[in-house]
């Protein structure tokens, strides 16, 4: 189980949402949830690869290069 603490305009409007569909807050929580949090991982995760590529020391290749060393040209 998980709690959660909402800023009151967040928790008002949650309320006024329950009352006039008749779906519990919960629902409604869970769907935001679903929604927002595969970007919300994939954010973070591909900022967390950055940082470890950045530690790596690891150097790059210009997009232009890949380009020019498989013949694709302009």
């Amino acid at each position: 189980m998980l709690a959660v603490r909402l800023p009151p305009d967040l928790e008002k409007r949650l309320d006024a949402l329950s009352k006039k569909t008749g779906r519990p807050k919960s629902y409604y929580m869970r769907e935001a949830l679903e929604r927002q949090l595969e970007d919300i991982e994939d954010t973070y995760l591909a900022e967390a690869a950055y940082r470890d590529f950045l530690k790596s020391g690891e150097q790059t290749t210009s997009l232009a290069d890949v380009k020019k060393d498989l013949g694709l040209g302009d």
